[in-house]
C-alpha cells in the first residue's frame, strides 16, 4: 500500500468516526525522541523517516510540520505523497493550531492518539476544538487499523548497569527521588519516561534502537517502586536487584489500570512535558496533582566522578576507532568501490574492537557531497553515493560502551576540494574551537554562550538552521535535556551549565544540493577558578579525534584560533599514537602537525 493509498484508507476510518482531523506524532508512549519499530506510525503514514515530525490529515490535505534540521530530507521523501511540507519556525508558515484553525469549521471533531500526545499540545487541539464548538477524541490509534504488518513491541532482555559504571546506587537514588518528592509535598511520583527510569533503576533495555532503554512506566512511592514492564525481560540478577530496592514489576499496560485506582489522598508529582495525555486524562479529579520537572532530568544530567572517569575512557576508545577510520578511509587505494553505507559499517567495525561497546548511539550519518547538505541524512541502498576521489564527506556518528556515550562529526575531504569549501571549512572549525575554549561564570546557560559559535557565521551573514549542542546522556537518550546551546528560545528553560555536565559543541554550513560541512566534540563542563567575581566555568573536550588539516586554511584563521587547534592535535596525538599501529601513527602525526600563522595584520584578538 502506498503513501497516497494509506491516506485514503485513514480518511475512511476518520469519516465513520466523524473526525475532521487526525493527528499523527512521532512519540511513543513516553514522548521519547526516538522510537521503537512498532511506534513509528508517523514514519508509516508519510515515509518521512527524520526523528521529529507531525502529521496533520484533513478531509482535503495531508500536511507534515518538522524542522530545519529535516527541511531538505523531507522535501525528498515527501516527493510523489501529494504532502505538504511545512517548514517550521519559516516566515509565513503557519503553527499546527493556526492551520487547523483556519481549515477546520464550527463544530470540528479533532482526533489524536492520546497515548502518544503529549499533554500540553493535547491541550492545545482540545482548547482549539471547544472554541469551535466541536471536541478532541483521544482514545483512537487510526493508523493501528491499517498498520496490517506493524512491527511487535520489542521482547529484547535488559540488562543490569553495575555501580562501576554509574557511580552511584540505586538506594542513593531514590533516596535523592524521595527527598525532592517530599519537599514538593508529594507522596507519589509518576515516571514515563525510559532515560529516567533507566537511570534510577540502573537498569537498561534494548527496546528502541541505538538507544538502550527499556520499555516501561514507573510509579515511585516513599517505600516501593512499582514498575511497569515485561517481566520476561528480566533476568535473575535483575530480580533481586528489584527486591534489594522493593521494585515490584506489573504488566506494561496495567500502568493505565492502576493510575485510574490511586486515593483520593493521594499527591501525585508528574511531569506534564513527558507524561501522555492519554495517562494524564485517568488520573482522579479528586487527587491532588504536583506538576514539576522530574527531579531525576537534572540529577542525571550533572555527571558524578565515575561516570566522568568512564565517559573519559570512552571517548580515548572512541577516538581510537574515529581516527582509524579517518585513516583508512583517506588512504584507500580503491576509494570509488566505497559508498555511504560501507563506510557506516568501516566505522562501525573500528569501534566494535573494543571489549566495552554495546552497539550505535544514534543512525549514522554518512554523507558524501551533496547529501551531507542533508543535516540528518541516512543512506539507504538506494540512495548511497560512492566516494571518489574529491568533495567533502561527513560522518555524525556516535557509540555506546559501558562507560558512556559517544556523538562526534568530523568532515573529510576525499582529495580536492573547492576554495569556498575550504573556506566554509575552516569557519566551522574556528567556531567549535572558540566555543570549546569559552570561558564563563557559573549562572550562564547555552543562550549566554552560543554566540561564540555563530558570531564567525553572523559576521559573514551566514548561519547553520540547528542548534549548536545538546546535552548527552550516559547510556541513555544521546539527546538529554535539560541544557544545549542555541541563540533563541525553544519555549523550554535551558539551566545554568554544572560542573559535571555533559554537551556537544556542532556548528555547521550547508549549501543545499553541494555539500555539508559539521565538526562536532562534545564537552565537559568544568569549574574553573573562584574569586571575588565569582566562580568560572570552561570547557574540557572529551572527542579526540583530528580535524582535517586538507581543508583547513591557515591565512582565514586568527593567532588565538590557531593556537587552540594546534593544542587540540597535541592533546590528539599524545592520546591516541601509543594505542595505533605504526603507520596510522605516521599518518596521525602529519595530521596533527603545528600550523604556523600564515597573516598577522587585522588580528582582532
Amino acid at each position: 500500500m502506498d503513501i497516497q493509498n494509506r491516506i485514503a484508507s485513514l480518511r475512511q476510518i476518520m469519516l465513520e468516526k466523524g473526525i475532521d482531523a487526525y493527528i499523527i506524532s512521532s512519540a511513543d508512549y513516553h514522548q521519547s525522541e526516538y522510537v521503537g519499530d512498532y511506534f513509528k506510525a508517523r514514519e508509516f503514514i508519510s515515509g518521512f523517516t527524520g526523528s521529529a515530525g507531525t502529521v496533520v490529515i484533513t478531509k482535503e490535505e495531508a500536511c507534515l510540520w518538522t524542522d530545519g534540521r529535516y527541511f531538505l530530507q523531507a522535501k525528498e521523501q515527501l516527493h510523489g505523497s501529494k504532502i505538504h511540507l511545512q517548514k517550521m519556525g519559516e516566515p509565513n508558515v503557519p503553527t499546527i493550531l493556526e492551520y487547523l484553525e483556519h481549515v477546520l469549521g464550527n463544530s470540528c471533531v479533532i482526533g489524536i492518539n492520546g497515548r502518544t500526545s503529549g499533554i500540553k499540545e493535547a491541550h492545545g487541539y482540545e482548547e482549539l476544538a471547544k472554541k469551535k464548538g466541536g471536541k478532541l477524541l483521544y482514545q483512537y490509534d487510526l493508523v493501528q487499523e491499517i498498520w496490517l504488518q506493524r512491527p511487535s513491541l520489542s521482547k529484547k532482555p535488559a540488562f543490569l548497569l553495575k555501580e562501576e559504571y554509574t557511580g552511584e546506587s540505586t538506594e542513593s537514588k531514590l533516596t535523592r527521588i524521595r527527598k525532592t518528592m517530599n519537599e514538593l509535598g508529594a507522596n507519589v511520583h509518576l515516571l514515563t519516561s525510559l532515560d529516567d527510569i533507566g537511570w534510577i533503576l540502573n537498569i537498561r533495555g534494548q527496546d528502541v534502537e541505538y538507544f538502550p532503554l527499556l520499555l516501561s512506566y514507573a510509579i515511585i512511592t516513599m517505600d516501593s517502586v512499582e514498575l511497569y514492564a515485561d517481566k520476561e525481560k528480566f533476568n535473575t540478577e535483575i530480580l533481586e536487584h528489584f527486591a534489594k530496592h522493593c521494585v515490584n514489576i506489573h504488566p506494561y499496560e496495567q500502568v493505565y489500570l492502576d493510575v485510574r485506582n490511586f486515593s483520593p489522598k493521594t499527591s501525585i508529582l508528574i511531569d506534564t512535558e513527558r507524561v501522555n495525555y492519554m495517562l494524564y486524562r485517568e488520573l482522579s479529579g479528586e487527587m491532588q496533582i504536583i506538576t514539576a520537572e522530574n527531579p531525576s532530568i537534572k540529577m542525571k544530567c550533572i555527571k558524578n566522578h565515575v561516570e566522568v572517569e568512564n565517559l573519559r575512557k570512552c571517548h580515548v576508545m572512541d577516538g581510537i576507532a574515529c581516527t582509524k577510520f579517518m585513516y583508512w578511509l583517506k588512504t584507500h587505494p580503491d576509494r570509488a568501490k566505497i559508498n555511504e553505507l560501507d563506510a557506516a559499517k568501516k566505522l562501525d567495525f573500528y569501534r566494535k574492537q573494543h571489549s566495552s561497546y554495546i552497539s550505535q548511539s544514534f543512525d549514522p550519518i554518512c554523507a558524501y557531497r551533496e547529501h551531507g547538505a542533508i543535516v540528518h541524512y541516512s543512506a539507504t541502498e538506494e540512495t548511497a553515493l560512492n566516494l571518489k576521489g574529491s568533495g567533502l564527506f561527513l560522518a555524525d556518528t556516535g557509540g555506546n560502551y559501558y562507560e558512556g556515550s559517544t556523538d562526534i562529526t568530523r568532515t573529510i575531504a576525499l582529495g580536492e576540494v573547492t576554495e569556498q569549501e575550504k573556506r566554509h571549512f575552516t569557519l566551522v572549525a574556528a567556531s567549535m574551537l572558540r566555543l570549546g575554549d569559552a570561558k564563563f561564570l557559573y549562572g550562564c546557560n547555552g543562550m549566554s554562550l552560543d554566540y561564540a559559535a555563530r558570531e564567525p557565521f553572523w559576521r559573514q551573514n551566514l548561519n547553520f538552521n540547528h542548534g549548536t549542542g545538546h546535552g548527552v546522556g550516559y547510556l541513555g537518550n544521546i539527546h538529554e535535556p535539560p541544557i544545549g546551546f542555541r541563540w533563541r528560545s525553544g519555549g523550554d528553560v535551558m539551566c545554568p551549565f554544572e560542573e559535571g555536565m555533559i554537551i556537544t559543541d556542532e556548528p555547521g554550513l550547508y549549501i543545499a544540493g553541494e555539500y555539508g560541512i559539521r565538526i562536532e566534540n562534545i564537552l565537559l563542563v568544568c569549574k574553573g577558578e573562584k574569586n571575588q567575581y565569582g566562580q568560572f566555568m570552561y570547557f574540557e573536550p572529551l572527542t579526540l579525534v583530528p580535524i582535517d588539516l586538507d581543508a583547513i586554511v591557515p591565512e582565514q584563521l586568527t593567532e588565538y584560533e590557531i593556537n587552540l587547534l594546534n593544542a587540540y592535535h597535541k592533546r590528539v596525538y599524545d592520546t591516541l599514537s601509543p594505542f595505533l599501529e605504526k603507520q596510522e601513527r605516521i599518518w596521525l602525526k602529519e595530521y596533527t602537525k603545528p600550523i604556523e600563522l600564515v597573516r598577522r595584520g587585522n588580528n582582532c584578538e
